[in-house]
C-alpha cells in the first residue's frame, strides 16, 4: 500500500471548544428520547475543507476532507491526492463513530488497487485487508476496544479528531476555561495502513505565534508523540479548534488547511 512519504509508526478558549466537541462527541440523549415519528435531523457538517501536504516546501498532495454528525454518529470522510503524475494516486477513507467516540466502522482504499475496513468484534478490533478486487480478505484481529482511535497514514483530519476527543477527556471547564493536564495523555490508536496498534501521547504546549501561507497567527500547540516519532500540531483555540498546521521535522514535511 502506497504511503507519499516515509511511514509513521507513527488553551484554551471558552464554551466555544463545547460547542464543537458536543457536535462531535455529544451523548445520544436526545436522539433516544425524539420521537419516533419525527423525521431525521439533515446532516450537520462541523468541519470541511483541505489540507496541503509540503515537503521540502513543495506540495505533494492534497487532503479534502468532511466531518458530518447525523443522528448521533459522527462520518468523517477524506480522499487523498497526490499532486503530481498523469494519473495521480488517490486514497479514500470513511470513518464511523458514534456520539461517545466508539468505532462503528473504518474502511480505506486506493485507486491503484487495495483496500481493507475496520470493524468492532466484543473486544476486538478485527481488520480486513484485500489486496485486489478479486482477492480473498485477509483477517487480522487486535486486542483493542472500540473506544481505540483510528489514526491512518496520510490522514490528518484523524489528527483533528483525536486532539477534539483529548480536548472532551482529559481538559475540564474551570470558569469558562477549559484547562488540561500539565502530563501528556495516553491514548491506545490503530493505523490500519501498517495493520499496527500503537500507544500515542497528546500534550497542550500553550499558545504560540505561527506565520501560516504569510500571516501571523495565534494558534494553540499540541505534541503528538510516540516511540518513534514526534509531530507538532497547531489548532485555532477561536475558531473551533480546528486543526491549521502540522509539523514533522524529521521528514521536512509540513501540512496547512488551505
Amino acid at each position: 500500500m502506497k504511503r507519499l512519504f516515509r511511514k509513521t509508526r507513527e488553551a484554551m478558549g471558552g464554551l466555544a471548544v463545547w460547542t464543537i466537541l458536543l457536535s462531535i462527541l455529544a451523548t445520544g440523549t436526545a436522539a433516544q428520547k425524539a420521537d419516533k415519528k419525527e423525521k431525521p435531523a439533515a446532516p450537520q457538517t462541523v468541519d470541511s475543507g483541505s489540507f496541503g501536504v509540503f515537503i521540502k516546501g513543495q506540495r505533494v498532495a492534497t487532503e479534502t476532507f468532511a466531518i458530518q454528525h447525523e443522528n448521533g454518529i459522527s462520518i468523517i470522510k477524506s480522499q487523498l491526492k497526490e499532486a503530481s503524475g498523469a494519473d495521480p494516486v488517490s486514497q479514500k477513507s470513511d470513518l464511523e463513530i458514534t456520539a461517545s467516540g466508539d468505532l462503528i466502522r473504518y474502511d480505506w482504499s486506493q485507486s491503484s488497487g487495495g483496500s481493507l475496513t475496520v470493524l468492532p468484534n466484543n473486544d476486538f478490533l478485527i481488520e480486513k485487508v484485500t489486496a485486489s478486487t478479486s482477492a480473498k480478505p485477509a483477517e487480522k484481529p487486535f486486542l483493542l476496544p472500540s473506544s481505540s482511535s483510528i489514526l491512518d497514514n496520510n490522514f490528518f483530519v484523524h489528527r483533528e479528531i483525536l486532539i477534539w476527543r483529548y480536548l472532551a477527556s482529559a481538559c475540564k471547564s474551570e470558569s469558562g476555561n477549559l484547562k488540561c493536564p500539565k502530563e501528556a495523555t495516553p491514548f491506545g490508536v490503530l493505523v490500519p495502513q501498517d495493520q499496527a496498534s500503537l500507544p500515542i501521547k497528546l500534550q497542550v504546549v500553550g499558545e504560540e505565534k505561527v506565520t501560516v501561507r504569510g500571516a501571523e497567527h495565534a494558534l494553540l500547540r499540541l505534541n503528538l508523540t510516540g516511540e518513534n516519532f514526534d509531530w507538532a500540531l497547531w489548532v485555532d483555540d477561536h475558531d473551533q479548534f480546528k486543526l491549521i498546521r502540522v509539523a514533522i521535522s524529521s521528514d521536512n514535511t509540513e501540512v496547512l488547511r488551505d
